[in-house]
């Protein structure tokens, strides 16, 4: 059974465009992924807390940047998912839009977490966004969600299916994490990268 631990949370607003987020004098780490995934409840595992992020039967519910102040430390950013059928045309066009700008002009974006359902080999748009970020330099790690609902030998398989997959896009499988909203398994991991990416960042603006 995991600890569950809050942290001090401070919501800062939902964004359409980048130059209205919160100063970006903090180190920031946003997550992504396919609608459905399961990105607001690790986002509620990560912070301790049952409804810091709203999970909703609704796949694409989710149509806005939220910011969240960490500790007065760093932010966690709650991106849009995408890949929504049921959302219009043009509301996928400006996901993409006001998505891609934040993504790519967004000063202290440190990492980008793009979560993947484990029990699901990769789809047509997963693909094509994790090749639209290496294409733009956008700086990323793969977390591979819903591990609980897998018997150890299950996600054996699954895993290296989803690797052999991704050894066909790129020289090396991006870093990579494993993570359960249930168990929450992967939530010190991730913590620690994120702590550990933080300090680097803040060393390197201030130039120590």
């Amino acid at each position: 059974m995991w600890i569950f631990m809050a942290f001090q949370v401070t919501y800062m607003g939902a964004f359409t465009d980048y130059l209205k987020c919160p100063s970006p004098h903090l180190p920031e780490f946003a997550f992504i992924g396919r609608s459905n995934v399961g990105k607001s409840s690790l986002v509620n595992v990560l912070m301790g807390r049952k409804k810091l992020a709203r999970v909703s039967a609704e796949p694409g519910k989710t149509r806005l940047i939220h910011h969240y102040l960490i500790e007065n430390k760093w932010y966690l950013v709650d991106l849009p998912g995408y890949g929504y059928a049921r959302v219009s045309k043009e509301s996928r066009g400006n996901w993409a839009r006001f998505v891609a700008e934040y993504l790519l002009f967004r000063s202290n974006l440190v990492c980008l977490f793009v979560l993947l359902d484990i029990r699901h080999s990769l789809q047509k748009i997963d693909r094509e966004v994790l090749e639209w970020l290496h294409n733009h330099e956008v700086s990323f790690v793969l977390v591979f969600t819903k591990a609980d609902k897998l018997s150890g030998n299950q996600r054996a398989r699954s895993l290296a299916s989803l690797k052999r997959e991704l050894a066909g896009e790129w020289e090396e499988t991006p870093p990579f994490f494993l993570a359960s909203s249930v168990t929450g398994e992967g939530k010190e991991d991730i913590l620690a990268f994120i702590s550990r990416h933080s300090r680097a960042w803040k060393e390197n603006v201030n130039g120590e």
